[in-house]
C-alpha cells in the first residue's frame, strides 16, 4: 500500500506550501462545497503556559506534511500554544506509542493507526466532547471512523480518525482488454481465469504474501472476507478455523500460481517497483502508485492506462475493504489535556482539514460525512473511488470487539503467514488454519 516516493515524488503530487506561497496557487482553489452545521463548540478552557508535543506517521505525499505543519502554525498564533510536531516511520509508530503508553511520558498527543487507541486505552484521555461536536458540524462520522474512534459498545470516543487509506486493485486497462477483460471480475474462479491469462501473456499478477503492514495484511483481509471468513465472531471468540477460512486457503492456493514469482518475501514497496517496472499488470494499492506514475514523465503513460476497482466481494454482500486509519490519541500524562483536544479540534474544522486534504490527492480519505464534497474529490475520476474509504464496515480484527489481541495478530503476521504457508505448499489449509487458530487463542487468553 505505501510507495518508497522520493521527494521529487512527493512533490509532484501536491504543491508545498511555499510553492503555495510562491505561486499564488491557493487562489486558484474553487470555492469551498463543505457544509458546516452552526453548533456549539465544548468549552476548552487551555492551560495556562501549554505547550504541546504531537508525533504522527511521515506523510507519502509532501504537501500532507507541509500544509499540516502550516495549521499547526496557525494554532500557536492564534493560541499561543507552541506545538511540535514530529514525523516518524509507518513501522516506528506503534513502537514508539507502546513506550510513551508503559512509560506515562513523551508526547501529549500520538496520532496512530487504526486499533491503536483500543490497544492503550486506559492510558488515554476520552475524547467524546470534541467528536460529538465535530460530528454535528459536519454531517457524522463515517462507518469506520465510529468503530476505531469509540471505545467497544460504547458511545464514548478514545480516538479522532483523521481519515484513511484504501488499497484497491489498480491495473493495466490494455492488458486486460488484451486476454479478453473490461476490469476484474467480483466472483473468485472469474479472478483465477484471468490471472491464469495474465500469466500465459507474460503480465502476471502480484500480491503480498510477505510480513507486509499494508500490502500483505490487506490481501489476506480480502481472501478471508470476501469467502465470509473472520477472525472473531461479534462476541470475541476466535473463529479462524471454519470451513470459510478453508475455502479462502483453497482459492489463495490456486491464485498464488499465477503470481510473478517472490511475492512471498515482499514488503510494502515490492508491489510498487514491480508494477511501475511493468513486470506485473494487476496488484492493489493506494493513491500513491498512481501519482507517482502520473507526475513522471517517464511512466505517465502507465498511469494513463491504469485504473482503480475496489476489492472484488467474492460471496461478500459489499467490497471487503478495510482503510489504514490516522486515528489520534491524547495521553493521560499531558500536563494540557484541553490544549492537546482544543489543537486536534482546529485541526478538523473545515479552514483547516479541507486544505490538508485537498492537499493529500486522495491518499487520505474523510472521516466526517460532510468533507466528500471537497475539490480533491472531482479533480481526477481515477482517484474519486478513494472518497468512500471509510463507508467501509470492515476492520482489523472483524468481526468483533477491538483489542490488543487483535492488534498483535495483525501486528504479527498471523493471517498472512497462514495463507503463505498454503500458497507454497508449506501447510495444508487444514494445518494453517487449525495453527492460526492456536496462535490467536494465545494471544486472548494472555489478554484475560
Amino acid at each position: 500500500m505505501r510507495n518508497d516516493l522520493t521527494r521529487r515524488d512527493a512533490l509532484a503530487l501536491g504543491l508545498s506550501a511555499a510553492t503555495f506561497a510562491a505561486t499564488g496557487a491557493a487562489a486558484q482553489t474553487p470555492p469551498s462545497q463543505i457544509k458546516a452545521a452552526d453548533v456549539p463548540a465544548p468549552k476548552l478552557a487551555i492551560e495556562k503556559g501549554a505547550s504541546l508535543r504531537m508525533l504522527r506517521p511521515v506523510r507519502f505525499v509532501q504537501a500532507d506534511e507541509d500544509v499540516f505543519r502550516a495549521n499547526a502554525a496557525k494554532f500557536t498564533k492564534e493560541t499561543g500554544v507552541e506545538v511540535k510536531v514530529d514525523f516518524v516511520g509507518w513501522e516506528d509508530i506503534n513502537q514508539q506509542t507502546a513506550v510513551t503508553a508503559n512509560s506515562g511520558a513523551g508526547p501529549d498527543i500520538i496520532i496512530g493507526f487504526s486499533d491503536a487507541p483500543h490497544i492503550y486505552i486506559d492510558k488515554l484521555i476520552e475524547l467524546t466532547d470534541v467528536a460529538d461536536y465535530v460530528g454535528k458540524r459536519y454531517g457524522g462520522w463515517l462507518p469506520l471512523a465510529q468503530r476505531y474512534g469509540k471505545r467497544n459498545k460504547s458511545d464514548a470516543w478514545i480516538g479522532l480518525p483523521f481519515g484513511a487509506t484504501a488499497g484497491p486493485l489498480i491495473y493495466r486497462k490494455s492488458i486486460l482488454q488484451s486476454v479478453g477483460f473490461d476490469k476484474v471480475p467480483e466472483d473468485h474462479a472469474g479472478i483465477v481465469d484471468l490471472c491464469q491469462k495474465l500469466q500465459k501473456a507474460g503480465k502476471p499478477a502480484g500480491f503480498a504474501l510477505g510480513n507486509a503492514k499494508g500490502d500483505g495484511n490487506g490481501f489476506a483481509n480480502w481472501a478471508l472476507w470476501s469467502h465470509n471468513a473472520a477472525l472473531l465472531d461479534e462476541e470475541g471468540n476466535v473463529t479462524i478455523n471454519s470451513k470459510e477460512t478453508i475455502a479462502a486457503l483453497n482459492w489463495v492456493k490456486q491464485l498464488y500460481p499465477t503470481f510473478i514469482a517472490g511475492t512471498t518475501s515482499w514488503n510494502d514497496v515490492s508491489n510498487n517497483r514491480a508494477y511501475s517496472s511493468q513486470e506485473i499488470a494487476l496488484t492493489a494499492n493506494g493513491v500513491s502508485l498512481y501519482f507517482s506514475l502520473k507526475n513522471d514523465p517517464a511512466t505517465k503513460a502507465i498511469a494513463d492506462d491504469s485504473e482503480h476497482q475496489l476489492l472484488p466481494k467474492g460471496v461478500a454482500k459489499i467490497s471487503p475493504m478495510a482503510g489504514l486509519t490516522l486515528n489520534a490519541m491524547v495521553f493521560k500524562h499531558s500536563q494540557y489535556p484541553n490544549a492537546a483536544k482544543a489543537f486536534l479540534q482546529y485541526m478538523l474544522e473545515k479552514d483547516q482539514y479541507e486544505p490538508w486534504l485537498n492537499a493529500n490527492s486522495g491518499y487520505w480519505a474523510q472521516p466526517l460525512a460532510a468533507y466528500a464534497d471537497a475539490a480533491v474529490w472531482s479533480q481526477d475520476p481515477k482517484v474519486k473511488l478513494f472518497k468512500d474509504t471509510m463507508n467501509s464496515t470492515y476492520y482489523d480484527g472483524y468481526r468483533g470487539p477491538i483489542s490488543t489481541a487483535t492488534g498483535a495478530v495483525s501486528a504479527d503476521y498471523v493471517l498472512i503467514q497462514m495463507c503463505a504457508s498454503v500458497a507454497t505448499g508449506a501447510a495444508t489449509p487444514e494445518a494453517a488454519a487449525a495453527e492460526a487458530e492456536q496462535r490467536c487463542k494465545r494471544y486472548f487468553r494472555r489478554q484475560k
